[in-house]
């Protein structure tokens, strides 16, 4: 196959993950960039990953989760694509979300800022993360409690939305919610009698 057949290929692709309004964004940040960007199965622990450069391969490497909504897909990726961009320029000598990441973090962030398509309360959410950006979208409580707004399917419900004293699952494992400390909340798993802190937005079972 041919570059301009897999230039074309990889749009396709694109348009099953994004908002159609700004895949073209996103491919003119992709195209070349000299990154492996791969759409992965879901992980628990990450959204998205950037890898830079190892011995055994000449690339730096992004992987997104394939499971997330269009917006929450493109904000993951525009992440990943900062990380990109500093890793260019300073290489492995600034911290990984530090000042020079929260800046080029941000000049990526700001044109969906002024795109008249993208939603309304979303964008209320990506003003307030250029002004304090933090280091993912899921650490923005309110940014990424906008973005669940847009999942599809969904067959669990946000731990906030769980009464207190009431019983959940998570993980197989049942919880009795307890009081929030900060952004998580102090659980009792059942069998156990072991305390854990858990997310506000994690996503759970209500029994």
């Amino acid at each position: 196959m041919n570059s301009a057949h897999k230039d074309i290929e990889f749009q396709n692709n694109l348009n099953k993950y994004l908002p159609k309004e700004f895949v073209s964004y996103t491919w003119d940040l992709l195209k070349d960039s000299g990154v492996h960007f791969r759409i992965v199965a879901p992980r628990k622990t990450k959204l998205g990953d950037f890898r830079a450069p190892r011995p055994n391969k000449n690339k730096p490497e992004i992987t997104i989760n394939g499971n997330l909504n269009p917006y929450a897909f493109l904000i993951t990726t525009l992440h990943e694509i900062a990380h990109l961009n500093t890793f260019k320029l300073y290489r492995g000598s600034v911290k990984p979300h530090g000042l020079e990441w929260k800046h080029e973090f941000q000049q990526l962030l700001k044109p969906l800022i002024s795109e008249k398509e993208f939603p309304d309360n979303l964008k209320r959410c990506l003003i307030n993360s250029v002004k304090k950006t933090k280091a993912s979208s899921c650490s923005d409580i309110d940014l990424s409690r906008e973005l669940r707004k847009f999942d599809l399917s969904v067959k669990t419900v946000p731990l906030e939305n769980i009464l207190i004293g009431e019983s959940f699952t998570l993980n197989n494992k049942s919880f009795k919610k307890g009081k929030l400390r900060r952004t998580r909340y102090l659980c009792r798993e059942l069998n156990s009698g072991r305390n854990y802190l858990i997310h506000a937005l994690a996503e759970v079972n209500s029994l």
